[in-house]
């Protein structure tokens, strides 16, 4: 079957992304390929747009078309951020936007069998990777299982300080996944466009005790994380 002209371009531009264009560096423009390849801006745009669903480039209005990161793709397990960058040979890193003791309102409260009244402990952070966002984590914590914990540094793992100082292993978690885009302020925190696709999860975590402990929001840019889920059909009488 001969190759159609969208596709031929798709494998030029793909062989030009991983030769010689590093990552956030722009592709040529749509009227320059259109001319060097003699073919219409709608078949360059078709192929820009299948490069677009895989992820291998992403499109700033008004500025072009860039090479995308490889993604980050994270299997359904229970792992701190820390331990899934460093399984990728990536350096973690964590930026505290706020640390403060608060009521756990009826959300949270629910989430961790608390009072909306009784203290948690709050923390705001931006997670990287090699420097680059990936993530706003929203962390709650029964302020009753971990005291003065805003008195302790979040350099590192949350899970190895709780393992470490509390005796608080995080052993299973109810999660739920489910996309969005993002507002302006969380944009520009993760440093891509407003409106950008993300990726919102809702985690409870449960420790040792089976005792609800971690209550946790996290906002994970679009373009550069994916989950990948088991899925397993579940034995029948052959019948189906």
């Amino acid at each position: 079957m001969t190759a159609t002209k969208h596709e031929l371009l798709r494998s030029h531009l793909q062989n030009l992304i991983e030769r010689e264009l590093a990552p956030d560096e722009r592709l040529p423009t749509e009227r320059d390929l259109a001319q060097e390849f003699g073919v219409s801006r709608m078949t360059v745009r078709q192929a820009l747009e299948r490069l677009e669903n895989e992820r291998r480039v992403y499109r700033v209005r008004g500025a072009g078309t860039f090479v995308a990161r490889p993604a980050i793709t994270k299997s359904i397990e229970l792992t701190s951020f820390s331990d899934d960058m460093r399984r990728r040979g990536l350096t973690p890193g964590s930026h505290l936007r706020t640390a403060e003791s608060i009521p756990a309102g009826a959300n949270v409260g629910f989430a961790l069998g608390l009072s909306p009244a009784d203290e948690v402990v709050h923390l705001e952070r931006v997670r990287t990777a090699d420097g680059v966002p990936m993530c706003i984590e929203h962390t709650y914590l029964s302020a009753a299982l971990v005291p003065k914990l805003l008195d302790r540094p979040f350099d590192n793992s949350l899970y190895d300080l709780l393992r470490d100082h509390y005796h608080i292993r995080l052993v299973r978690a109810e999660q739920s996944i489910r996309a969005t885009v993002l507002d302006e302020a969380t944009a520009t925190l993760l440093q891509v466009p407003a409106f950008s696709p993300a990726l919102l999860v809702e985690r409870t975590a449960y420790d040792q005790r089976d005792r609800p402990v971690e209550r946790a929001m996290s906002t994970y840019r679009g373009d550069r994380y994916a989950f990948e889920i088991e899925v397993v059909r579940p034995t029948t009488d052959g019948t189906g």
